[in-house]
């Protein structure tokens, strides 16, 4: 996008995505974001976060930091960040807190979100509402021997073979011509 830096640009932000997280939030802790602060510094110093995740595991943030200013904040993204790793929540699924802090990819945020509320269909323990789509269970599969060794005299067709199929009779568009002499 011209006119923007490109850091803006690293993460599509959706607002419809963004309200849905806040009222999945604002479902769970009980509590409604604060009027007239935007979705995003209504994060910003973690609280509600830290909150977030000591209603879908009780106690695993001992101490919620509500002043002190932004070393305190920084303090409850990665209390946050760890209790989102300890409930399922895969690593790479967790935005870094300059990403919230100096607001740089606020979308990435919203997906970490996101997967806190996927990583709560795999808890049999939570009775509240899920975030999301549900996570894919594994599905492995045991082949035989023999099952397995039976693929192996198959030609696919990907592996050159057409089936005796041939392009014999088919003509698309002009031929080519060739210009000689000039």
């Amino acid at each position: 996008m011209p006119g923007r830096p490109l850091w803006q640009c690293a993460g599509k932000r959706e607002p419809e995505k963004d309200a849905e997280a806040q009222a999945w939030i604002e479902y769970i802790i009980g509590e409604r974001f604060p009027m007239g602060v935007s979705y995003e510094d209504a994060l910003r110093d973690g609280v509600i976060l830290c909150k977030l995740m000591n209603r879908l595991q009780p106690g695993c943030i001992s101490k919620i930091n509500v002043s002190g200013g932004d070393y305190k904040f920084m303090d409850n993204l990665q209390q946050f960040q760890r209790a989102c790793t300890r409930y399922g929540v895969p690593d790479v699924d967790l935005f870094q807190a300059v990403d919230l802090m100096e607001r740089k990819n606020l979308a990435q945020v919203t997906n970490t979100i996101f997967a806190i509320g996927r990583a709560c269909y795999k808890h049999p323990e939570w009775r509240g509402p899920w975030l999301g789509p549900k996570p894919a269970d594994e599905n492995k599969r045991n082949f035989s021997e023999g099952q397995l060794r039976a693929g192996e005299g198959v030609i696919g067709l990907q592996a050159g073979s057409n089936k005796g199929a041939t392009q014999a009779g088919q003509s698309f568009g002009a031929t080519r011509k060739i210009l000689l002499g000039k």
